[in-house]
C-alpha cells in the first residue's frame, strides 16, 4: 500500500484523476460549495502538480547532465591517452619533384602506362583531351598493415564542368587501364574516387567517394557509385589557386579521408571528408593513380604521392634491409660486386697507362674542397685582372681622343685671336678659353683614373703572387682585397664626377651659338619684274598653242 499523496501523485503522472470525497460538516452532512469555491480550490490543486511535474523534470534534466559531463570527461581523457602513431618516410612508394623523372622518362620504384606523361615536376595522368586515359603504380607491393598516403594534385580545365575524374587505389594488382576512371574494373581493394561529373544529374558533384570492391563488383557509373560508397563528400577540387591536398589513413581497420581545398598555401588546412571503420582490405596490395576524360577534358595532374607506414607507439619497426625479400638483396649484391671489380680494373688500366703516378694515393689525384675554394677564388681575381685591364685601355684611348680636342680647341682660339683682335672675337675666345680649361680638367680627372686603374692592377697582381706562395685565406690577402675595392669605388666616384663636369660645357655651347650672318639681297625688283614677265608670257603662249591644237584634231570627227 502506498500513501494517499503519492498515490494520487502516482495516478497524475498517469493521467488518472482520484476520486475526491466531498467536506462534510460537524454533524457529518456534505458541504455544499458555491462555483467560486470550487474554481478557487481547483486552480490551487493545479498550482500543486504543475510545481511537482516542474521539479521532477528538473531533477531528472540534472541527473541527465551529470552523466553525459561523465561520460564526456571519460572520452576526453581517453583520447589525451591515446598517442599519435609513429610514421616512416617509404621511398619506394612515393615520388615528387623535383627531378621526379629519370632521363628515360620512367619514375622510380613506379610504372605508368596509357597517355600519362611524367616530367621533372609533376605527373600529368591525362591531358585535357576527350577520351584520354592514365595511370600510375607502385612496381612493389605494399607489406605493412597501417600506412598514410598524401597525395598533392591539380585538376584544371576551362569549362564550368569537367570530366571524368581521379582515383587513389590501394589494390591487389595493377589496373594499367580500364572504364573506372582508366584503371581496371573488380578491383579487389580500396579506390577513393574524385568524381567531377554529374552522371546522375542528382547535382552533386564534384565529391569524393570511398568504393570498397572485393573483386566482383562492377562499377556502377550511371549512379557515380553512390550506390556502393562507404562514405562520401562534397568538394570542389577543380581550379583552385593552389594544389589540392588529399591525405589516406588507414589505421586499426579505420580508413580516415582528409581534404585541403586548395584555397590557401597551408599545406597542413585539411578538413575532415569521411571516416570509415571496420574496413578490411588486402594485407598486401599496389598503390596505383588514375584518371581519365569523356566529352568533357581536363588536365590531371600529380605533383607528388608520399607513403609512410604508420606502426603503434612503443612498437620497433625492423629496419630497412630486413624488410627486402631475398632475391633483391641477391641481385643488389652481384650488381655490387660487378661495380666494384670494373673500377679495380679501370683503376689498373689508368695505372698502366700513366706510370709516373704509381704508388700515389688515388685521392691525392682528386681536387680537394680546399684546392677547389682557391681556385674559384684565383678564377675570380683573374676576371677582375682582365676586367680593370680593359678599362685601362679604354681610359688610354680617351686620354688620346681628348689631348686631340685640346690641340685643336687651342689652333682654332690662336686663328682667331689673330684674325680678329677686337671686341668682336673677345666672347667666343672667352668661350673656348672655358671649353680648353674644362678639357684640361677633364685630361687631368682621366690621368688621375688612370693611375687608379694602375694601383689596382699591381694590387691584384701581388695578391695572386702572395697566393700562390702562401695559400689563400690570410690577413694580408683580405687586406688586398679591401683595397681593391676602395680603388674601384674611388673610380667609380670620378666617373661620375667626370660626367657631370662635362656634361655643362656642351649645353652652354649649344646655348651660346653665334648668331648666323645677315644675307646679302641678291635678287632685285626688276630682275623679279622680268621675271614674271617672262613666265607669263611662255604660259599664255603655251595655252594658244594648245587650244590651237585641239581645234586642228576636232576637223577629222
Amino acid at each position: 500500500m502506498c500513501q494517499p499523496t503519492t498515490c494520487n501523485f502516482s495516478l497524475q503522472r498517469l493521467g488518472i484523476r482520484p476520486i475526491r470525497k466531498r467536506p462534510v460538516g460537524p454533524t457529518g452532512i456534505p458541504i455544499i460549495l458555491s462555483d467560486s469555491m470550487l474554481r478557487q480550490q481547483w486552480y490551487q490543486k493545479m498550482a500543486v502538480s504543475i510545481v511537482n511535474r516542474l521539479a521532477a523534470e528538473a531533477c531528472l534534466l540534472i541527473f541527465t547532465l551529470i552523466f553525459q559531463h561523465s561520460n564526456a570527461n571519460n572520452i576526453a581523457a581517453a583520447a589525451s591517452t591515446a598517442e599519435a602513431p609513429n610514421r616512416r618516410f617509404e621511398y619506394k612508394y612515393s615520388f615528387k619533384g623535383p627531378h621526379l623523372s629519370q632521363a628515360d622518362g620512367s619514375i622510380p620504384f613506379w610504372v605508368h602506362s596509357g597517355n600519362a606523361i611524367p616530367s621533372a615536376d609533376q605527373v600529368r595522368i591525362t591531358p585535357s583531351l576527350r577520351s584520354q586515359k592514365g595511370s600510375v603504380w607502385t612496381k612493389s607491393t605494399v607489406n605493412f598493415d597501417n600506412w598514410e598516403a598524401e597525395v598533392t594534385f591539380r585538376v584544371s580545365g576551362r569549362g564550368r564542368m569537367g570530366a571524368d575524374g581521379l582515383a587513389i587505389w590501394f589494390t591487389t594488382a595493377q589496373g594499367l587501364d580500364g572504364p573506372v576512371y582508366g584503371a581496371a574494373d573488380n578491383w579487389n581493394g580500396i579506390g577513393i574516387f574524385f568524381d567531377s561529373f554529374d552522371n546522375d544529374g542528382k547535382k552533386n558533384n564534384p565529391a569524393v567517394l570511398v568504393v570498397g570492391n572485393n573483386g566482383k563488383l562492377v562499377y556502377d557509373h550511371p549512379n557515380d557509385g553512390t550506390t556502393q560508397a562507404l562514405g562520401t563528400c562534397l568538394r570542389d577540387f577543380r581550379n583552385k589557386p593552389y594544389p589540392v591536398r588529399a591525405k589516406i589513413t588507414y589505421y586499426k581497420r579505420t580508413l580516415t579521408v582528409l581534404i585541403n581545398n586548395g584555397f590557401t598555401p597551408d599545406k597542413d588546412d585539411y578538413e575532415f571528408c569521411t571516416k570509415v571503420d571496420n574496413m578490411v582490405i588486402p594485407q598486401e596490395g599496389y598503390f596505383g593513380i588514375s584518371a581519365a576524360t569523356g566529352g568533357l577534358a581536363d588536365d590531371h595532374d600529380v605533383l607528388s604521392f608520399l607513403t609512410f607506414r604508420l606502426s603503434e607507439p612503443g612498437q620497433e619497426l625492423p629496419p630497412p634491409e630486413a624488410e627486402m625479400p631475398k632475391q633483391d638483396k641477391d641481385k643488389y649484391q652481384e650488381e655490387f660486386e660487378n661495380f666494384q671489380q670494373d673500377l679495380d680494373k679501370k683503376k689498373e688500366d689508368y695505372q698502366k697507362e700513366h706510370p709516373d703516378v704509381q704508388g700515389q694515393p688515388i685521392e691525392d689525384m682528386y681536387e680537394s674542397v680546399n684546392d677547389r675554394e682557391i681556385r674559384q677564388v684565383f678564377e675570380g681575381q683573374n676576371r677582375i685582372h682582365l676586367e680593370i685591364k680593359q678599362l685601362h685601355h679604354q681610359l688610354a684611348v680617351i686620354l688620346d681622343e681628348q689631348r686631340r680636342y685640346v690641340s685643336v680647341a687651342t689652333d682654332e682660339i690662336s686663328k682667331r685671336q689673330g684674325e680678329s683682335g677686337g671686341q668682336v672675337g673677345q666672347a667666343p675666345s672667352q668661350e673656348m678659353g672655358a671649353v680648353v680649361a674644362t678639357q684640361q680638367e677633364v685630361l687631368r680627372n682621366l690621368n688621375e683614373l688612370r693611375n687608379s686603374f694602375y694601383e689596382s692592377l699591381k694590387q691584384i697582381g701581388a695578391s695572386q703572387h702572395q697566393g700562390n706562395a702562401v695559400g689563400m685565406g690570410t690577413y694580408e690577402t683580405v687586406q688586398h682585397f679591401n683595397d681593391i675595392k676602395e680603388h674601384l669605388h674611388v673610380v667609380k666616384k670620378n666617373i661620375e664626377h667626370l660626367i657631370t663636369r662635362t656634361g655643362n660645357p656642351s649645353e652652354k655651347q649649344v646655348m651660346n651659338c653665334p648668331d648666323p650672318p645677315p644675307m646679302p639681297s641678291c635678287l632685285g625688283t626688276t630682275h623679279f619684274l622680268v621675271f614674271v614677265v617672262i613666265q607669263s608670257v611662255l604660259f599664255f603662249s603655251y595655252i594658244m598653242y594648245k587650244s590651237q591644237q585641239e581645234a586642228a584634231a576636232k576637223k577629222f570627227f
